[in-house]
């Protein structure tokens, strides 16, 4: 070891020696601890660029395809941090209870709850439905608590009973309260919220029953369809599976298009208007145009969307074949009164209807006037005659009977399209799913040229789908006609549009209208457990947050570290250079004055 003799300002006989302490063993470790910590910022930027890499659209599919497996699982009711709610459809011809579920919110306040349809054991939605319709309690409005009694009763064995007080319920009337007089329609109400928190434990007030409009219900299809699709999730602006961003980076939103029995509907978001409106159509626009928040703060305007809704009654497929035999009648027996004919007053002289297959026989019958009719299968003969059935104006703005609508973007809009539209093209053509109008137009064609007894004979073969009956081969040539009609003529899709899907099911499951209702109705309840989460964070762990929600603070605070080292290893190495000049002369000096000492001898 080298020993350093310090004689400055002393005597030259007055030396000491200090031992030097070597730089090699602290440059050994300040270097292994660079080469630590330089291995450990490497792997967290693998790492960091995996999990922004090409690999994380992967993932997300993966996550989605989990998670819409798992919505058909059996619901784990012994969850303490699921929330369960309860919708009641009080439709015209019946009333069905639906039971949802979601888990806490994540967080998030860009993101909606996750709620999903219960399931029970054995893996079925749980659902219940009686009938006749609430608007049979009319009457006797004392009785309608007890009308939906079996329901609720249904959906209280369902959600745990600890979650019962917690558990909001809405009672929602549609068309057949709407034909009652105000005056019923709250008798009925009243006696729902008196009698029902009287029995059941469910969160329940008087504002959370209510007879809705059919825009409301609308409204409530349109959000269920495009959650379901996941058109609300903004955070995947770069999944493979969603090419359909919006300049403003949320996901293009779908329409839908809904034939029934009786009615027609059609729901779509629309930009804020830039096109210079009449007086009228401005007015118009007003009453057809919805604006609504599902966020769960009013400053956060992400969830901000315009809905254009509009129903039409009497433009489902069987009021429309109903309104088509009644100008059929009309025409004819006019016709015949003219002429002196009798065309149609017997089963020898029957009137050829070109929207009913060849050779097929029928008979109308309105009052006391019978009219014979026989199918001639002509299919482009029978639009022409749907057409003045769309009531349409000769504005450039109007759709269906002269209604305002909407301007579409045809060129960035998608749509889904169900039940008639479905059936007509997938029960008996079976090219249900991607519409294509050519395609849809020559397989109807075709088959309406058919002979009935062919058609007949391939029913019974089984070549048509399962859901297929004989009312569907009777009518299926007019029924195609009427949605051709209605989507091209009176909604003006272009003939050769692409991106209308027709379906019946979402991801292997019926959407009803009652999702998108609780969707819109607990959308405030995410407000209250970010305002916990945010109480937590604010006594949670620093490290945490720095750490786990700001990496790029993490690898900041990792080269600075690195930086200290190398400043501290080259002014180390300085010192050392200095010590290492200094210690030539020094250790000389220590020498020579040391030297002559080695002969003396020391007395005894």
């Amino acid at each position: 070891m080298a020993r350093i003799s310090f004689s400055y300002l002393c005597p030259a006989s007055w030396y000491f020696t200090v031992p030097t302490v070597s730089p090699f063993p602290r440059q050994r470790v300040a270097l292994l601890g660079l080469f630590f910590i330089s291995c450990l910022l490497l792997l967290m930027l693998i790492m960091d660029f995996r999990h922004w890499g090409a690999s994380l659209p992967r993932d997300r599919q993966y996550e989605r395809y989990l998670a819409r497996v798992g919505d058909l699982e059996a619901t784990d009711t012994e969850d303490p941090n699921l929330n369960y709610g309860l919708v009641v459809d009080c439709g015209s011809s019946g009333s069905r209870i639906f039971v949802y579920f979601w888990p806490r919110h994540n967080g998030n306040p860009h993101d909606l709850l996750d709620i999903k349809q219960m399931r029970d054991r054995n893996s079925q939605p749980v659902v219940k439905k009686i009938k006749p319709g609430i608007s049979a309690m009319a009457d006797t409005p004392e009785h309608a608590s007890d009308y939906l009694r079996p329901l609720l009763s249904f959906a209280a064995a369902h959600v745990p009973v600890r979650k019962h007080k917690e558990t909001p319920l809405y009672i929602l009337c549609t068309a057949g309260m709407r034909l009652l007089s105000e005056r019923k329609q709250l008798a009925i109400l009243a006696d729902l919220v008196k009698d029902l928190p009287l029995e059941f434990d469910f969160l329940f007030s008087q504002s959370q029953a209510e007879v809705i409009s059919g825009k409301q219900e609308g409204v409530y299809a349109w959000i269920g369809i495009n959650f379901v699709l996941g058109r609300f999730d903004h955070e995947d602006e770069s999944d493979a599976e969603a090419p359909q961003e919006l300049a403003t980076g949320r996901r293009r939103t779908v329409g839908i298009l809904d034939m029934g029995g009786a009615s027609l509907q059609i729901a779509y978001e629309v930009p804020t208007s830039t096109s210079v409106l009449s007086p009228q159509q401005e007015e118009a626009a007003k009453i057809l145009l919805a604006e609504f928040n599902l966020g769960c703060d009013v400053q956060h305007t992400e969830h901000v969307y315009r809905v254009y809704v509009t129903t039409f009654l009497g433009f489902g497929g069987n009021f429309a074949r109903q309104r088509y035999e009644d100008l059929v009648m009309n025409e004819t027996l006019n016709k015949n009164r003219l002429l002196g004919q009798k065309t149609g007053l017997s089963p020898d002289n029957p009137f050829l209807d070109p929207c009913l297959p060849v050779g097929l026989t029928d008979v109308v019958e309105r009052n006391s006037q019978v009219l014979h009719v026989r199918g001639r299968g002509d299919w482009v003969a029978c639009g022409a005659m749907l057409s003045p059935l769309l009531a349409r104006s000769s504005t450039s703005q109007a759709s269906l009977n002269g209604i305002y609508q909407s301007p579409i973007d045809f060129n960035n809009s998608e749509f889904y399209g169900f039940s008639e539209f479905f059936y007509c093209t997938e029960d008996v053509l079976r090219i249900g799913g991607r519409y294509h109008g050519p395609t849809f137009a020559k397989a109807a064609q075709d088959y309406c040229g058919m002979a009935w007894s062919v058609l007949t004979q391939r029913f019974k073969n089984g070549l048509f789908s399962s859901h297929a009956d004989e009312h569907r081969l009777k009518y299926q040539c007019f029924k195609s006609a009427w949605m051709y009609q209605v989507l091209h003529e009176g909604f003006h899709f272009p003939y050769d549009y692409p991106n209308l899907q027709t379906a019946q099911l979402v991801y292997d499951r019926e959407v009803q209208w009652t999702l998108g209702a609780i969707l819109y109705k607990t959308r405030f309840l995410p407000l209250r457990e970010l305002r916990q989460e945010g109480a937590r964070q604010a006594h949670g762990s620093w490290f945490r947050l720095s750490f786990v929600y700001n990496h790029y603070l993490f690898f900041a605070c990792i080269l600075v570290v690195l930086l200290a080292i190398i400043l501290y290893l080259l002014r180390l190495r300085r010192i050392h250079h200095r010590q290492s000049r200094a210690s030539t002369p020094l250790d000389l000096l220590w020498i020579e004055e040391v030297v002559p000492m080695i002969g003396v001898q020391v007395g005894p």
